[in-house]
């Protein structure tokens, strides 16, 4: 029993699946860093509750 080598088509769709996730990684890195700058930076402030009696 062998096994079969892979496919062309196969090796090209781990190609791009490997070539968007690292684009999807980019930007979720992107994301978190922008969202730690601006919470770091002092701009950021919760919004006041006003308490209602």
């Amino acid at each position: 029993m062998s096994l079969r080598p892979v496919h062309d088509l196969h090796r090209r769709r781990f190609g791009r699946n490997l070539g968007l996730g690292l684009v999807l990684a980019a930007f979720v890195a992107l994301v978190f860093g922008l969202t730690v700058v601006k919470v770091t930076s002092g701009d950021f402030e919760t919004p006041a509750t006003e308490s209602k009696k």
